[in-house]
């Protein structure tokens, strides 16, 4: 039976020693599988294909020693984010993000690409104009009020679940599923995952009605913006390169994950201007993007190709269990929880010959 795992937004994230280099060559004992152990083995058809058209490719300038930097994004599933979606697919085909730069580069915060004239505290020229025909937002579209039938799914199991546990309880105050701790927060927000995303539910008017909001997870790409009634064309992108900060969950629109390249950008210099900004001064730090391209529209032989473990998979199950509750033999004392950002999704390239 495929079990589905909700995790409480507000559960403390699991700390992961790192082993030391004489516990590295020691020979390991017998033990419980690794969450990656438990990936390798997961037969091919838990594995989802990323159709090309959900991914991007973004090429910065080399790097000081010349070497090639890509990184490839894959962009957010319905129902969530998908004006900005079809946005960011419009720029991309109008090669409007060819040649704008890494402007704000924020320790354990974000990294921030956009027009470096555009909204930028240190920006002095001309804004570069946006194509026709882009999609105008409002607050509302950050969160999903009808969510598809796997979310819905998850949400009435969990409901009806805890209903039976704590019948005459509000709030909620959490029970254990299986080693699986789900747990309360004071304002009623909770997690879980769909179609290979992380997401988090609250309850409004009553246990079966909710909303759904992306999770701020490292890693996750977002619209910047500027104050409310403003939410973002899609013109101006960050991805999260610390701490996952979840206040801005439901705050902002997301629409995807960096997948590939990762390093590329969170290895950038800081800015020292007002939250990360490159001043003026650190104009050579600005990192050039060169293109940036919708896979669909690259040759056969240059569109990246990557799959997810389905969230919905048993082995994902396993997976999420052992994050949360380290028994491989490094480890002592299971955690008994974990938040959701600390379970990232696997994904891997998809070999020549699969």
């Amino acid at each position: 039976m495929k079990s589905q795992i909700l995790f409480c937004a507000g559960l403390l994230t699991a700390a992961i020693s790192i082993p030391t280099s004489a516990a590295l060559a020691q020979e390991a004992p017998e033990g419980a599988p690794s969450p990656n152990e438990i990936v390798d083995a997961a037969p091919q058809a838990e594995w989802v294909t990323i159709a090309p058209e959900d991914l991007l490719v973004m090429t910065l300038a080399p790097d000081a020693q010349g070497a090639s930097r890509k990184v490839v994004i894959q962009l957010m599933p319905a129902p969530f984010s998908q004006g900005w979606v079809g946005n960011i697919r419009k720029l991309a085909r109008a090669k409007w993000y060819d040649d704008i730069t890494v402007n704000r580069v924020q320790d354990n915060y974000v990294v921030q690409w956009g027009d470096p004239n555009y909204d930028n505290p240190e920006g002095e020229g001309e804004a570069k104009p946006l194509p026709e025909g882009l999609s105008v937002m409002g607050e509302e579209e950050y969160v999903v009020t009808k969510p598809n039938n796997v979310m819905r799914k998850l949400h009435e199991s969990w409901v009806s679940r805890f209903n039976s546990e704590y019948p005459d309880r509000l709030p909620l105050v959490g029970y254990e599923a299986g080693d699986l701790r789900i747990a309360d927060v004071p304002i009623g927000v909770y997690a879980a995952f769909n179609h290979g995303f992380p997401y988090s539910f609250k309850l409004i008017t009553s246990l079966f009605d909710g909303s759904f909001a992306p999770a701020h997870c490292y890693g996750m790409v977002g619209v910047g913006r500027g104050y409310s009634p403003d939410t973002g064309s899609g013109a101006e992108l960050y991805t999260v390169i610390g701490h996952a900060p979840r206040h801005l969950d439901r705050n902002i629109a997301l629409v995807g994950r960096i997948i590939f390249g990762m390093e590329h950008l969170s290895s950038l210099p800081r800015g020292s201007g007002a939250l990360g900004f490159y001043t003026a001064e650190e104009a050579d730090k600005r990192t050039p993007i060169l293109s940036v391209r919708v896979a669909s529209d690259l040759p056969d032989g240059e569109r990246p190709q990557f799959e997810y473990l389905s969230t919905e998979s048993d082995t994902f199950a396993q997976y999420a269990d052992a994050r949360a509750n380290r028994r491989d033999p490094f480890f002592i004392v299971p955690a008994g929880g974990a938040d959701i950002c600390n379970i990232p999704v696997p994904v891997r390239p998809i070999s020549a010959g699969e």
